[in-house]
């Protein structure tokens, strides 16, 4: 006689609950009647039937199946995940390769009337803090840490203060030249070197005054983004002050606004005096991005955010380098003829100013 292998009778309203789901109640009357329900996010199940899903640590993550918690992946502007890091290192090269090639050619040919013109010394403080202006676009790529949160924002908004002023000295330059150029002025003694020296000193002190309160004050850090990103960790500065920060960036935009607003009221000056032309242009070009580049940069998060300041960087500093160094450029390799103190005073009435 064969041996009967008794089973306790199992009485189910449903099949068991497979991993990655827990029962959840149901209205019915029978205790064993119950719904399957998925883990929430964030959360697994690896056994059948569970009455519970188990959070996963903050740096894990649910897989698929929502069976086991697998690393979040980190995120940043990688150099070898992401083709924005790269495309954005190959442009600020390209820069800074153009800058110092400027740099160098007004150098060679300081002496000659475009580059003296409207003060040759704030023309190379000028291109030397565009040149750091590209450069510091390096400080925003790769993993940030604590000395790179510190140093990006500080640096980017020294150097770009330091080129703001020097186009607000230009500019102040090119209106006492005009004025000075009527005989008996009173602005001929504002005319020289050290009147545009301390308008960029100044100027610039103040923003160097405003990043020294804020590292006092409440530094940037790097920090970890757990929650805005479903199975990722965002590696990102926090500002530390908010408020000083956007004090630095509403600077800056104050001394773009009032070279603007001065450069568009003298861009009618005689043709001697036409760098004021250029400097409306680039001020109205630096104007534009970093209006433009506010709401994009409240609304993104994580690397995003970092790539709209950088892309605000280049396309600021490309700017102010192509509206006022690019016509001179032209002139000094394809118009050579032009470049003469001969020519320049045959053109104008009026004596133009050099320094």
């Amino acid at each position: 006689m064969n041996d009967v292998v008794e089973q306790d009778p199992q009485a189910r309203c449903n099949e068991p609950c497979s991993m990655g789901y827990r029962k959840g109640p149901t209205e019915g009357i029978h205790a064993c009647c119950y719904r399957c329900v998925p883990c929430s996010d964030g959360e697994v199940s690896n056994i059948t039937d569970s009455d519970l899903c188990h959070k996963c640590p903050d740096d894990h993550w649910p897989d698929e199946r929502k069976v086991k918690c697998i690393p979040k992946t980190y995120d940043y502007l990688s150099y070898d995940m992401d083709i924005m890091t790269q495309v954005f290192y190959v442009i600020s090269i390209l820069c800074s390769a153009v800058t110092l090639s400027i740099l160098t050619l007004f150098i060679l040919f300081r002496d000659t009337p475009v580059v003296k013109a409207n003060n040759r010394t704030v023309s190379f403080i000028l291109l030397t803090s565009i040149l750091l202006s590209f450069l510091c676009v390096f400080l925003f790529l790769g993993r940030p840490v604590d000395i790179t949160c510190m140093l990006r924002q500080m640096s980017f908004g020294i150097f770009f203060s330091i080129a703001v002023s020097s186009v607000l000295a230009k500019t102040i330059t090119v209106c006492i030249a005009f004025k000075a150029a009527k005989p008996s002025s009173y602005w001929k003694k504002w005319v020289g070197g050290n009147f545009s020296s301390s308008v960029i000193i100044i100027c610039s002190s103040v923003q160097v005054l405003i990043c020294v309160i804020w590292l006092s004050v409440s530094p940037p850090y790097q920090e970890y983004d757990m929650d805005s990103y479903p199975g990722k960790i965002i590696i990102q500065c926090n500002e530390g002050s908010v408020i000083v920060f956007y004090i630095m960036l509403g600077y800056m935009g104050f001394l773009a606004a009032v070279s603007f607003v001065l450069a568009f009221m003298v861009r009618t000056l005689p043709d001697s005096f036409n760098d004021a032309k250029y400097i409306t242009f680039s001020m109205l070009v630096f104007c534009s991005v970093w209006i433009a580049m506010i709401p994009a940069y409240l609304s993104t998060r994580g690397k995003y955010m970092v790539a709209v300041e950088i892309f605000s960087i280049l396309a600021c500093s490309a700017g102010l380098l192509g509206c006022i160094f690019i016509p001179k450029c032209y002139i000094i390799i394809m118009k050579p003829q032009r470049n003469s103190k001969k020519h320049i005073i045959g053109k104008s009435n009026h004596d133009i100013i050099f320094q």
